[in-house]
C-alpha cells in the first residue's frame, strides 16, 4: 500500500468551491472531490499549528494537557509505528515551526524528511544591515519591523529572495514531493507526508496568481493581517482578502500539478490520498482576524477533508455527515497499513467510513487553544465554554518536554514544577505539573493573558451557520456543556480543567 498525505495550512472550507465557496475558482479541489470521499462535518481537535500536529501524530487531543510543544517521550506518532510495521515515511515540508524549539520532534519521528525553507519569520536568509528605508516603502506599517529576531522583519528578508513562481517555498515543496513519487511509486510500503504552509498568513503568491483579485487599494504590501480586531479601512480589507484568495489559487494550482501526476501515472489504483488543513482563519467575519485569541468560530474549527482509497473508488464523489477530527487522521493511517494501534489513542479510523455512508463514530467533538474555552459540536448546535475568570488559575501544563513555541519554558516557570504520577496515557512515566501563570512567556502570547470576547455561547449551525446570533435556551446549554464533560473524560483532562471551568466532572 502506499499514501499521499497532504496537509494545509489555514485553508478555509469556505473558501473551495466543493464546500460551497463562490468567490474563489477551486477546480483542482473540485477534481479532487470528485475522485474522493469528503467529509462534510470535519473539525479540528488543538490549536494552533503545532498542537494540531501533536493530535494528528497521537491520535488523541493535546490541549486540555498543554500548549504548543513537542512529541513527549511517552507519544506514540504514527510514523515511528509505521516504520516499527515496515512503512517507510517521508516528510516535506516548509512549516518552520518544525525546527523551532516547540516543533524539534516531530521530524526526526519519519524515516526520512526535506525542509522548504523561507516561509513567514523562517531565521533563513542572512543580512546583517537591512535596507530599512526601502522595506519602510515596501510594506504597510502593520507588517514592519526593524527588530533582529521579529518574524516581520524576517520575512522581509527572506522576501528578498523569493520573487517568481519557482522561488516560492509551497510551489518547492510540491516539486520535492514530485520528485519523491518519480523516484519511488514503484516502491511498496510507503507514506509521503506533503505539507505546505500556504495559505498561512503572509498571504504572498506569485504575482500571476493575484492578477485575477482586483481591488482599489493603493498603498505598499499588505497581506499580513494582524490577530487582532478589525480596525482596517474598506480598501485594506478588500486588499488583504484578495491576497488570501491569490494564495488559495496557488494552493489549487499546486494540488492540480499532484492530481495531474496521479492521473498520468495511474496512482488512484494503488495509492491512498488524503487532503486537510489544520485549522481555518478568520478574514474579518465576526470582526476579527485571524485566529486563537477569539473565539473558535466555525470559520476557524470546521476544516475540509478528502479521502481516496483505491479500495473504495466506487464512493468517489460521495459524501460524509458523520463527526470527524484531526486526531482521526493518525487512526486512519494506521488502519490503512493494518498497523495496531496504541491503547492510550482515542480517535477512530475512517476508512469504515468509506464503506458506510451512514456510519458514526461519536456524538461529540470538543476543540480548543490551551487555557482558552472548551468548545464542543454535535453537528447541529456548536457551544463556546469559557472559564468564568480566564485568568483564575486551575490551569497547568503536563509535560516531560518543557518547550514553548520557540524558546525553553522560563526557569520562573520551572520553578513551580512537581513531578506527579502518570497520566492515562504517558505509559506509566511520571510528567511535570507546571502552573501556566504570568510567569511563563507562553502566557501573553498563547495563553489567557491573550483571550478577547471570552462569553460562552451556544449557536444552532442549521438556522444560524454563520454563529452570529446565541441561543438561550437552558436545555440545549446543559445538553452541550454536558456532552463537553464526556468528551473531556474520554479525553483524561485534569480534574482542574473542570474546576476551571465550572463544569461538574
Amino acid at each position: 500500500m502506499k499514501t499521499v498525505f497532504v496537509l494545509f495550512d489555514s485553508l478555509n472550507r469556505k473558501a473551495l468551491s466543493c464546500y460551497g465557496g463562490k468567490d474563489i475558482a477551486t477546480p483542482n479541489f473540485q477534481r479532487l472531490a470528485g475522485r474522493s470521499v469528503v467529509f462534510d462535518n470535519h473539525y479540528v481537535g488543538s490549536l494552533p499549528c503545532m498542537p494540531a500536529r501533536r493530535d494528528l501524530h497521537t491520535g488523541r487531543l493535546n490541549f486540555l494537557h498543554r500548549g504548543w510543544g513537542p512529541l513527549e517521550p511517552f507519544d506514540h506518532s504514527f510514523a515511528a509505528l509505521l516504520h516499527k510495521h515496515n512503512v517507510y515515511s517521508h516528510l516535506i515540508s516548509d512549516h518552520f515551526h518544525y525546527w523551532g524549539d516547540g516543533g524539534a520532534t516531530y521530524h526526526n519521528r519519519y524515516d526520512t524528511y526535506d525542509f522548504i525553507r523561507g516561509q513567514e519569520g523562517d531565521p533563513w536568509k542572512a543580512m546583517v544591515d537591512p535596507p530599512w528605508k526601502r522595506f519602510k516603502e515596501m510594506y504597510h506599517p502593520v507588517q514592519y519591523s526593524e527588530q533582529r529576531r521579529n518574524k516581520l522583519s524576517r520575512n522581509m528578508i527572506n522576501r528578498e529572495h523569493i520573487k517568481e513562481y519557482p522561488d516560492f517555498p509551497s510551489v518547492r515543496c510540491f516539486d520535492s514531493g514530485l520528485d519523491f513519487l518519480n523516484t519511488n511509486q514503484s516502491a511498496d510500503q510507503w507514506l509521503l507526508h506533503l505539507e505546505t504552509f500556504d495559505p498561512h498568513e503572509p498571504f504572498h503568491a506569485p504575482k500571476e496568481f493575484r492578477q485575477a483579485f482586483s481591488t482599489n487599494y493603493k498603498g505598499p504590501t499588505l497581506d499580513w493581517p494582524p490577530y487582532a480586531r478589525v480596525t482596517e479601512t474598506f480598501d485594506e480589507c478588500e486588499e488583504l482578502r484578495a491576497n488570501y484568495a491569490a494564495i488559495i489559487a496557488l494552493c489549487d494550482h499546486e494540488l492540480g500539478r499532484l492530481l495531474d501526476h496521479f492521473d498520468a501515472h495511474d496512482l488512484w489504483k494503488d495509492t491512498a490520498l488524503i487532503v486537510t488543513t489544520d485549522h481555518g482563519f478568520l478574514l474579518g467575519e465576526h470582526d476579527w482576524w485571524a485566529k486563537n485569541i477569539m473565539p473558535c468560530y466555525d470559520e476557524v474549527a470546521h476544516i475540509p477533508l478528502f479521502i481516496h482509497h483505491p479500495k473504495h473508488v466506487a464512493q468517489a464523489g460521495t459524501r460524509r455527515q458523520l463527526l470527524t477530527q484531526t486526531m482521526d487522521i493518525m487512526p486512519t493511517l494506521m488502519d490503512i497499513y493494518g498497523a495496531p494501534l496504541p491503547p492510550e489513542v482515542s480517535a477512530h479510523s475512517l476508512l469504515p467510513a468509506l464503506a458506510d455512508a451512514q456510519l458514526s463514530n461519536r456524538e461529540a467533538c470538543i476543540y480548543g487553544v490551551f487555557g482558552s474555552a472548551v468548545n464542543v459540536t454535535d453537528g447541529r448546535y456548536t457551544s463556546f465554554i469559557y472559564p468564568p475568570d480566564v485568568h483564575g488559575g486551575n490551569l497547568n501544563q503536563y509535560t516531560l518536554m518543557p518547550m514553548h513555541m520557540k524558546e525553553f519554558f522560563s526557569i520562573d516557570e520551572l520553578q513551580q514544577a512537581q513531578l506527579v504520577p502518570s497520566m492515562p496515557f504517558s505509559r506509566a512515566a511520571p510528567v511535570m505539573k507546571i502552573p501556566a501563570t504570568p510567569k511563563s512567556p507562553f502566557y501573553n502570547h498563547q495563553g489567557p493573558g491573550t483571550l478577547k470576547d471570552t462569553v460562552s455561547a451556544v449557536f444552532d449551525l442549521q438556522t444560524d451557520p454563520l454563529q452570529k446570533t446565541p441561543l438561550t435556551d437552558p436545555l440545549i446549554q446543559a445538553r452541550m456543556h454536558q456532552l463537553a464533560i464526556e468528551q473531556m473524560k474520554i479525553q483524561h483532562a485534569p480534574a482542574e480543567y473542570f474546576e476551571r471551568l465550572a463544569l461538574a466532572a
